[in-house]
């Protein structure tokens, strides 16, 4: 059985709206301001390289379909090839790679598809689908890149729980331009 790793750029005050720069967001793009250094870099290529298959929401999995679809090199291939998860009510048709639309109740759906995979499916931005999964105990890591800025405004990534989500911290490190990455894990 694999694990869902839930991955996030994150802003000081909680902000994962638009970080490149997307959604027509008018303080997108504000992980740009920082250079992550190698190390950096490093911590997300590994997180998508060890990844078996990716869970997004459908306006995440859009606009990464978008982006990475006519991209080339080892980044992209793994991006375009990996097998992808879309929990939507609306895509019918998915275009992008080997992707699999998942419908229906949402826990039960993700859950059969974790299962699927023997590592981690990976999930990135997909800010409803994240509190969700947060909500419905299905989140067994969460790594976060965290900028120092502070957006004001904007999707955030934790919304409101129905008891106590408690968390481990695993790794903290400090990279680049004192961009901080926080891995927590279920205990």
């Amino acid at each position: 059985m694999g694990s869902i790793v839930v991955t996030e750029f994150l802003s000081l005050d909680g902000v994962m709206e638009a970080p490149g720069g997307d959604d027509n967001f008018e303080r997108g793009a504000w992980s740009f301001e920082f250079d992550r250094g190698d190390e950096g870099n490093a911590f997300k290529t590994g997180e998508t390289m060890d990844a078996d298959a990716m869970l997004l929401g459908r306006r995440t999995y859009e606009a990464f379909a978008r982006a990475w679809s006519s991209r080339e090199g080892e980044f992209a291939d793994k991006f375009n090839d990996i097998p992808k998860y879309v929990v939507s009510s609306t895509i019918e048709d998915p275009q992008w790679g080997e992707t699999t639309v998942l419908q229906g109740d949402i826990a039960t759906a993700v859950a059969e598809a974790r299962d699927r995979h023997e590592r981690h499916l990976i999930v990135h931005g997909s800010c409803q689908l994240v509190q969700e999964l947060i909500e419905q105990d299905l989140v067994d890591e969460l790594r976060l890149m965290v900028f120092p800025v502070v957006v004001g405004y904007g999707k955030r990534l934790f919304g409101d729980t129905s008891s106590l989500k408690k968390l481990k911290l695993a790794e903290a490190n400090t990279v680049g331009d004192g961009v901080l990455t926080l891995v927590y894990r279920r205990p």
